[in-house]
């Protein structure tokens, strides 16, 4: 019933050509129809969308607010071909494109590079962070390598946040406000913003804004313990008081609060010369996670997260950008230079981790773990441009680019009342602390020529030779273990940045685990397009990705001792013995993965029709993906780790497109189909358990396996109708709705890892425009349809242990992420001109 509804719906997209394209409302000739399409930069070069023999959609500003979109999940939904394992605010969300992905879905904790098979910019600055949607000229996104354009390598695409430039031309004032509520919130959400422009002399402007966001959440962590340590954090679930004796519950207990802002400053001194000065940030105070234990062993509701902790995260995003262009006359010249911190300080329940780590943990009745991390990252890049501008057959790009970035984190697990149970000397109940530092030094020069063979043909080459160097240290340590005056005291993350950058620029003295890998290769581009009609552009895509490889960042084991096996959390290194068995020796690096490319081929055409009402674009694509980074985890303890397999592929098929049905009425929509799986075996591919108990198994990937965290097919439709009113205003009436499959958790499923249920969003408003200010009435998830987004483990862990006094013990690592519910609100705009 759903692949009939799909395929009746695909084919109604592709007949009426809706997607995310330009849009009209009005009666307007062919010409003009033409220069309301969206002009965009991907090239290095400002051309319409529909000119551009790349597959890219772009969303501008006027469809953000339309369509309210807030972050970049809400955009990608609509755009063919891409996908976003939303986790909610608490942890990085991994953007998947074209299905370039293996890692099992898991909780992405400490994630802060979007997956790593995309780059995002900021303007010209390449920065991964999930950026609020606001005061923006569009967003472009682009599919396929884009080594050669950009600064920033990419292994399977790009997406570029624009942001609107202060303006010479004068002076304005917009302020916001939405109110709403989830269906399953107790409190309300709000948000208040406002954007500014100041021309200060006809060649200097500067331009700012500002936005609160406090969401209340919609997910209760109904089982809290009441005092870690002290209070049993499984009662008897069928006894009220018991429950309420041991644990309390919090309700909406994933709220979040987001400051975001924007400063810049812009100076033209002379006509050729342009230069904008920018400093953003971003800090969101999260409350908690969100997610569902309604798969578990305790009695959980859909929205419920069973939690023995809160579990709170602040993250600080901050962006110093100075973006300097040049008109040389035979070429445009950019500089951009980008200096940013991320930080990131955060709580979150270790209780499962211990306990299936089956050290006796769950033997005292009252255990509850905790882990506080912090993490921080610096990083300076600077890309240097060089694009011609002259009017001749001949068209070129050239450019340099540098990154320097550090990375320094640390964990600290404590297990409150454990030390004192089992008779160790630990005050504080530290029980497990790690440290972690990496430097990377990354360059590369890159470029394009364009030559027109004729008018309607044109052929473009590019290449890229890039290079880096990274090396990272780690270290563990068991404080429970530690006595007297030789306590191991944790500092702050100022504090260790300090010491750690010291240990390193010495060579690491104090023994801890050092690793270190560098690369350096060329890449390749050849595109050519054809201009079969003034209505339809043809063209064929050769290209080449890349991606850096990195540190999994677990310290190294201690030597095995068969008589104290002191190997907990930690990474084995080749040859390393885990067990007693001859055969217990670790064949793979556990503490580091190695680089990753692919080349992809895509034939694609762009097209209009009915003078311009309709634009139809599609493409066909096949991406071989070499070396392929693939989540796994290590033999002690199951943490997640990265590792690299032999092969993997991506093909499909992707269409998007707009019609202008009347004067009143547009329409737009999307729809792919991806397949993606291993073309290899993978040894030790996915880590799983074997029950009864939590011993750790490898199983390997398969030939053919369909790679998991994105679905095959994905369809999108939106249409807009507006209604004049008798008294000169317009009411605007919106509604979008996005489709995709299912999903699966693991690679081929292994694992006993579960199939996400397709599902379907639709979302509705009505503005009423009176000019100056706008108000509209929202509604998203109209049906309130319940899905899930992501997942943590396996239902394996679904398993009741004993304590000493012979309470249960509930295992609850496995739960799933969840999208919101329902939501209904208000959200009101004014411009002061």
């Amino acid at each position: 019933m759903k692949m009939s509804l799909l395929k009746t719906t695909s084919a109604l997209v592709l007949a009426a050509g809706a997607a995310l394209g330009a849009q009209a409302q009005e009666a307007v000739d062919e010409s003009e129809l033409r220069a309301q399409t969206i002009t965009v930069t991907a090239t290095r070069r400002a051309e319409s969308v529909q000119d551009v023999p790349l597959n890219i959609a772009a969303v501008g500003g006027e469809q953000i607010e339309e369509q309210g979109f807030d972050e970049l999940a809400d955009i990608l939904a609509y755009v063919p071909g891409i996908n976003v394992v939303d986790r909610g605010g608490r942890q990085g969300n991994p953007i998947i494109v074209r299905g370039l992905n293996a890692d099992g879905l898991s909780s992405g904790d400490g994630n802060n590079n979007g997956g790593g098979t995309v780059a995002t910019y900021v303007g010209e600055i390449p920065l991964y962070v999930d950026l609020k949607l606001n005061d923006l000229e569009r967003v472009e996104v682009l599919l396929g390598p884009q080594g050669t354009l950009y600064g920033a390598g990419t292994l399977g695409g790009a997406i570029r946040y624009i942001p609107k430039k202060p303006d010479f031309a004068g002076d304005s004032l917009d302020i916001r406000t939405e109110v709403s509520q989830y269906s399953e919130a107790d409190d309300i959400s709000y948000e208040a913003g406002l954007t500014f422009n100041k021309a200060l002399t006809p060649r200097f402007a500067i331009r700012g804004s500002v936005d609160f966001e406090n969401d209340s959440g919609f997910t209760d962590y109904p089982f809290v313990v009441r005092e870690i340590g002290v209070s049993d954090a499984d009662p008897d679930f069928s006894d009220p008081a018991d429950v309420a004796a041991n644990v309390r519950r919090v309700n909406d207990a994933d709220g979040e609060e987001v400051i975001s802002g924007r400063i810049a400053a812009r100076w033209e001194p002379t006509s050729w010369l342009d230069g904008t000065l920018t400093y953003y940030l971003q800090k969101s105070d999260i409350e908690g996670r969100r997610g569902s234990s309604a798969r578990s062993t305790v009695p959980a509701g859909k929205y419920e997260l069973a939690k023995r902790v809160e579990e709170p995260n602040e993250i600080t995003n901050q962006l110093l950008a100075l973006e300097v262009v040049a008109d040389l006359g035979f070429a445009e010249l950019t500089s951009a230079t980008g200096l940013s911190r991320f930080d990131d300080d955060g709580q979150r329940d270790q209780s499962d981790l211990l306990i299936t780590l089956e050290y006796s943990y769950e033997a005292f009745p009252s255990f509850t773990s905790f882990t506080h991390e912090k993490g921080r990252e610096n990083t300076f890049n600077q890309e240097i441009r060089l694009v011609s501008t002259s009017d001749s057959r001949f068209n070129w790009i050239v450019g340099a680019f540098y990154n320097d970035a550090d990375v320094t984190s640390y964990s600290q697990e404590y297990t409150p009342g454990y030390a004192a149970y089992v008779g160790f000397d630990r005050p504080d109940d530290l029980e497990y602390y790690s440290q972690f530092y990496s430097k990377l030094k990354e360059s590369a020069i890159f470029g394009e020529i364009g030559y027109d063979i004729t008018d309607k043909w044109s052929v473009t080459v590019g290449g890229r030779y890039y290079k880096y160097d990274l090396e990272s240290f780690s270290d563990v340590d068991f404080p429970l273990f530690d006595s007297g005056p030789d306590y191991l005291m944790p500092v702050g993350i100022s504090a260790m940045e300090d010491s750690l950058k010291a240990d390193f620029a010495a060579g690491s003295p104090n023994g801890t685990e050092r690793t270190s890998q560098s690369d350096n290769g060329t890449l390749f581009k050849f595109n050519t397009s054809y201009q079969v009609t003034d209505d339809l552009l043809t063209y064929f895509t050769l290209s080449e990705g890349y991606r850096i490889g990195d540190s999994n960042g677990i310290g190294v084991c201690p030597e095995f001792d068969p008589l104290d096996n002191q190997q907990g959390a930690c990474a084995l290194l080749p040859g390393q013995q885990f067990g007693a068995g001859p055969n217990d020796v670790s064949t793979r690096d556990e503490t580091q993965y190695l680089p990753d490319t692919t080349t992809n081929y895509e034939f694609g055409f762009k097209s209009t029709l009915d003078g311009g009402r309709i634009t139809l674009n599609g493409a066909v694509y096949y991406v071989e993906w070499s070396d392929p980074q693939l989540s796994s985890a290590t033999i002690n303890a199951s943490l997640p780790i990265r590792v690299n397999a032999d092969g993997a592929e991506s093909k499909g098929v992707e269409f998007n497109g707009s019609w202008l049905v009347s004067d009143a009425l547009s329409l737009r929509g999307s729809y792919s189909h991806t397949e993606a799986s291993l073309t290899a075996p993978a040894p030790g591919l996915v880590g799983t358990i074997s029950p009864p108990g939590f011993g750790s198994v490898l199983l390997d990937g398969r030939d053919g396996d369909r790679l998991p965290g994105s679905p095959e097919d994905q369809f999108a439709v939106f249409g807009t109708y507006v209604h004049a009113l008798a008294n000169g205003k317009e009411l605007t009436f919106n509604g979008g709705y996005a489709w995709q499959g299912d999903v699966l958790t693991r690679t081929g499923g292994l694992g006993d890892g579960i199939t996400l249920d397709s599902y379907g969003v639709a979302n509705a408003s009505a503005e009423y425009d009176a000019g100056p200010w706008q108000a509209t009435l929202f509604v998203n998830n109209v049906f309130d349809e319940y899905y899930e987004t992501g997942v943590v483990g396996t239902p394996l862990f679904n398993q009741v242990l004993s304590d000493d006094d012979g309470g249960p013990v509930y295992v609850r690592s496995f739960y799933t992420f969840v999208g919101a519910p329902r939501t209904i609100g208000v959200r009101l705009n004014y411009s002061f001109k």
